[in-house]
């Protein structure tokens, strides 16, 4: 069942929903963007964009994709394995590997079944989580030419994420071992939503601490919210993060460009500029004023799109 977009889409440009597997087999969801007056027999730069963590395609990504699809680019979006309309038992289960292998998955789909996709001109744009799962992908998945991230998080970086020293390290492993016990006897994974199923009204959100506030400031009313985007994983996913780690190959995508956007104001911020010291050249640390993490999800006077448009098309030249 597909729900509604957050985005209006713009009368020139074509959505089509469409399904393919990973090389697991498993099926993804995704939706196609096209200029209308596109050739039937034309070759364009081919964008994969991905959802922030917990999000979905009809989030942030059909916002980048509505207006990188004016500008020029064939773009795909979708939902990852475990989430949204796409395949996978049981659901909401996250894995650094399964989510970086999405982005590859995108590549085999749009070189091999999209006509007007040129296939060595792809790139790929990774919102907040999704960053560090785009990088991983680059970092060995040649095919990708160039990536940006926007509000990027470094996911499987739950050490510093939690900012946890050693004793409190081994306190989350252990609770972790012992929910494993639990799942077992139960039958089925805990999972514990972080937004309601139906959205609140902005005057009604509840108070909490300053990060959450934001959350809930794009997930938890109608600006953001989705019913296949609740907030969170399995409880048990943590150990994914804590057996693999995003950016641990970087420098790799060199010479391929790399660009990392990020707000001004950006709880984030820090990631982003861990990753630039961390990749090679070429690549660029762009920074927008006025802008905290949210504010890269949907806002079209805040997200650059125009730098976007340059970067690509300079890259997949």
């Amino acid at each position: 069942m597909s729900y509604g977009y957050i985005a209006e889409l713009n009368e020139n440009v074509i959505r089509t929903h469409v399904r393919y597997n990973n090389r697991y087999g498993t099926a993804i969801a995704a939706d196609l963007y096209m200029a209308k007056d596109v050739d039937e027999n034309a070759k364009l730069p081919a964008l994969i964009v991905g959802a922030p963590y917990g999000g979905v395609k009809e989030q942030g990504p059909c916002v980048y994709a509505n207006e990188l699809a004016q500008r020029g680019f064939i773009v795909l979006t979708f939902d990852q394995v475990h989430m949204g309309e796409s395949g996978g038992e049981p659901r909401r289960v996250s894995s650094p590997d399964l989510f970086a292998e999405s982005f590859s998955a995108a590549v085999d789909y749009l070189g091999t079944k999209v006509k007007n996709a040129d296939r060595e001109k792809i790139g790929v744009i990774g919102i907040c989580g999704s960053g560090g799962f785009a990088l991983s992908a680059a970092a060995v998945d040649v095919r990708i030419k160039a990536v940006a991230t926007a509000s990027m998080y470094d996911i499987s970086n739950v050490r510093e994420m939690a900012s946890l020293n050693q004793e409190q390290l081994e306190g989350m492993k252990k609770a972790l071992a012992l929910q494993r016990w639990k799942d077992a006897e139960n039958g089925e994974m805990e999972y514990k939503p972080s937004f309601p199923e139906t959205p609140y009204a902005d005057d009604e959100l509840p108070e909490t601490d300053p990060r959450t506030n934001e959350w809930n400031r794009f997930y938890a009313v109608k600006r953001g919210h989705h019913p296949n985007a609740r907030g969170g994983f399995t409880t048990t996913s943590a150990l994914s993060m804590l057996q693999f780690n995003c950016l641990d190959y970087i420098d790799e995508i060199s010479p391929r460009p790399v660009l990392l956007i990020a707000g001004d104001r950006a709880h984030s911020l820090s990631y982003s500029e861990r990753a630039y010291r961390l990749a090679a050249q070429p690549k660029e640390l762009y920074i927008v004023n006025d802008a905290e993490h949210i504010d890269l999800y949907d806002r079209t006077d805040r997200i650059p799109f125009d730098k976007l448009e340059a970067f690509f098309k300079e890259s997949l030249a």
